[in-house]
């Protein structure tokens, strides 16, 4: 493992319309991490995420990938940096097959100057490769679903296809904004083992999670906001533990009391 970051960020903060939605948000990422990061409803996790990848820019602080200040960029300069995102709210092109969602990102420049996918040794048309991806992240090959429109594919599939076009960008990070969300049980027990294998390839994950059980079976470290502001980091079991998080996502004794 690298000693030096693989992201940095320092003091990101966000305003909007004078609701603080991040105050000086400080996180450290190594290349092969999963991060986890969990807090109620509205404690700005999807902010971080659009702020780091440039969905929306901050008001202060630095953002610091792979050595260089990528404050403010861009999404598609930051995508081409090898940081790559998912969203909560799937966003597929619906009316397009689904193997036809990864053609864009397997024409952008970071995927024309790896010259395969993920130095795997994967080639021929871009159509072919594209099948290749989705049949990693357990689309069945040699069913229908890699040509059906997506707008006919489950949850399920929708979230995999998420995946699969960050991975046809051969990235380094991946920040997952709930991938969990909206599966079945047993869906979620094979997304488990997909995102260890992401890892184990060398992808490094930040995962944004409200599904605490699966996400703990992965993320060795974790961060909680509350109100925009981190207010606990440490294993699982360290930061359950402390008083501030409980208090986030149960109340204070005395409020928890008052509805007995």
């Amino acid at each position: 493992m690298s000693q030096e970051p693989l992201l940095t960020v320092e003091g990101l903060s966000k305003s909007f319309g004078g609701v603080l939605a991040l105050s000086a948000v400080d996180l450290t990422v190594h290349a092969g991490d999963i991060l986890g990061i969990i807090g109620p409803n509205g404690s700005g996790k999807t902010t971080l995420v659009n702020a780091i990848t440039g969905f929306v820019h901050s008001d202060r602080g630095k953002v610091v990938f792979k050595g260089r200040d990528i404050t403010n960029w861009e999404p598609h300069r930051i995508a081409d940096l090898g940081l790559t995102r998912t969203f909560q709210v799937m966003r597929p092109y619906y009316s397009l097959p689904a193997y036809k969602n990864l053609i864009v990102p397997l024409f952008s420049r970071r995927a024309r100057r790896s010259g395969g996918w993920r130095g795997g040794g994967k080639t021929g048309s871009r159509d072919t490769v594209a099948v290749d991806i989705l049949e990693e992240i357990g689309f069945e090959r040699d069913s229908y679903v890699p040509y059906k429109t997506a707008s006919s594919l489950p949850t399920g599939y929708l979230k995999r296809l998420e995946l699969a076009r960050c991975l046809a960008l051969r990235p380094d990070l991946i920040m997952c904004d709930e991938v969990f969300s909206g599966l079945s049980m047993s869906e979620m027990a094979s997304m488990v083992p997909l995102m260890e294998k992401l890892q184990m390839e060398g992808i490094t994950l930040i995962m944004v999670e409200h599904r605490l059980r699966e996400l703990f079976r992965l993320a060795k470290r974790v961060m909680v906001l509350n109100f925009g502001c981190k207010i606990a980091e440490g294993t699982a079991d360290e930061v359950l533990g402390t008083k501030e998080v409980k208090e986030a996502y149960f109340g204070s004794e005395e409020e928890v009391l008052s509805h007995v």
